[in-house]
């Protein structure tokens, strides 16, 4: 019968990584820190399919997947494939009384600079196409270096800048403005879908397949081995309080010096036992998308031009546009993607950062579901920004009809970053940080 150990080697000329699990290659204990509850854990042997959840608030340590190399390089290089089409092809068309527009997806962006909104444009483009093009390019260098049994130059500076590039690519949310932009047009005029729309659509589904597929526990034991685990470090207790922290970018456990400082020693990122300042960066944070969230609904998003006539449209304004219409579906994610999520963003996290000191264990949890949740939705906020990008490129046909982008884009898209940058910046650790029984707190002063 064959061990564990030897179960797994390759084939003669076999890639090793193909079958060679973390778990086959090391009989050291293989120790995470939660990055949401800073729990201390072992992780058991995982096969292809499963994945390892902590055990103190349920947040995904470790997901494995079938042939990771090979699936993340075939699904990039499709991705990346379907991105080139989309970019090399008429995107939409539109024609009305015999004037008509065609347009191509880098002009979603471009006719942008020709209003001055060149902050708006430069968010559009890095955000649905030269970001994830960077994320696409990255991915199909290491997984080629993997398969290859050698990783190639710099392996590991691209492997710490896949996680970072994650939150900001929003092809899937593009798709979304598309679909609302042309239902809002397709009443007033015809329009006719490009070979880019179709590409987009599959370079959307197909970027969102290959960061679902990235096993970044495998793809860093893969790369850089696993040193040994701290000596001493006990599992079933927090890392803080052992001296110890998890590497956010690829999950080692590292102690930290005399002075309260250290760096990864795999991967070199800097580590912290608590984000520095979290509370005062969020607030500041929290403070300036509220700021921006003003003249956000005070003034236009865009202005619409149909025979001479000038129609300025606010967010709200447009909501109700639409339900005018009788467009009540289309109102209705417009109205959850501008309204709802930032308000209910900024109000969700300004409540964390006031109760994160009286959290307890009976209500961290909840705590910490809320913060996953408002983690994700903030980028759908983008919805209305790329709406005013494509209406801007695509309706331009003079006095007989035409989008001219308002100021209120630039404030709402400032709003998204904004938020989402406060989301970065809290820590959920804090929530689990030292948890007092609700009778403790009033014997120690501390208000319920």
């Amino acid at each position: 019968m064959l061990n564990r150990s030897t179960r797994f080697l390759p084939a003669p000329g076999e890639p090793r990584v193909d079958r060679t699990p973390p778990e086959a290659r090391t009989s050291r204990r293989r120790l995470r820190a939660c990055h949401e509850c800073d729990w201390l854990s072992a992780l058991p042997p995982l096969r292809p399919g499963q994945k390892a959840d902590c055990p103190r608030c349920g947040h995904t340590l470790v997901t494995r997947h079938y042939r990771p190399a090979q699936r993340s390089m075939a699904l990039a290089m499709a991705a990346m494939v379907a991105l080139l089409l989309a970019i090399s092809f008429p995107f939409v068309s539109f024609s009305v009384g015999g004037f008509g527009n065609r347009i191509e997806l880098s002009q979603t962006a471009t006719t942008l600079i020709g209003f001055h909104q060149p902050l708006v444009a430069i968010a559009v483009i890095l955000t649905i196409a030269v970001l994830p093009g960077v994320y696409l390019l990255g991915v199909i260098w290491l997984q080629l270096g993997l398969l290859q049994g050698r990783p190639l130059p710099a392996s590991r500076s691209i492997a710490r800048s896949l996680a970072h590039l994650n939150p900001w690519m929003m092809a899937d949310v593009f798709i979304i403005g598309a679909l609302v932009s042309l239902i809002k047009v397709a009443g007033l005029a015809q329009i006719e879908l490009g070979i880019s729309f179709w590409a987009f659509c599959a370079f959307a589904l197909l970027l969102l397949f290959t960061t679902q597929s990235i096993d970044s526990d495998w793809m860093w034991f893969s790369l850089a081995g696993e040193p040994q685990a701290p000596e001493g470090a006990r599992t079933g207790t927090t890392a803080a309080s052992q001296g110890l922290t998890g590497c956010s970018t690829c999950g080692l456990v590292n102690r930290f010096d005399a002075a309260g400082h250290s760096h990864c020693r795999r991967c070199g990122e800097r580590l912290h036992v608590r984000l520095p300042h979290s509370l005062q960066r969020t607030w500041a944070l929290l403070a300036a998308a509220t700021v921006m969230y003003i003249p956000a609904n005070v003034y236009p998003i865009m202005t619409t031009t149909t025979l001479g006539h000038s129609s300025p449209s606010t967010i709200i304004g447009g909501v109700v546009e639409l339900l005018q219409m009788g467009s009540w579906p289309v109102a209705a994610v417009i109205f959850v993607a501008s309204v709802v999520v930032p308000v209910g963003k900024l109000v969700a996290l300004a409540w964390l950062c006031l109760v994160v000191a009286r959290s307890s264990e009976l209500n961290a949890n909840s705590r910490t579901r809320l913060y996953r949740i408002t983690e994700f939705i903030g980028r759908w906020s983008m919805v209305d920004v790329f709406v005013v990008a494509i209406l801007v490129a695509l309706i331009r046909a003079g006095s007989l009809m035409s989008v001219t982008p308002g100021p209120a884009a630039l404030a709402f898209g400032a709003v998204v970053v904004l938020t989402m940058l406060a989301a970065m910046t809290f820590d959920p650790r804090m929530i689990w940080d030292t948890p007092l029984p609700r009778d403790n707190r009033k014997t120690q002063g501390i208000p319920g």
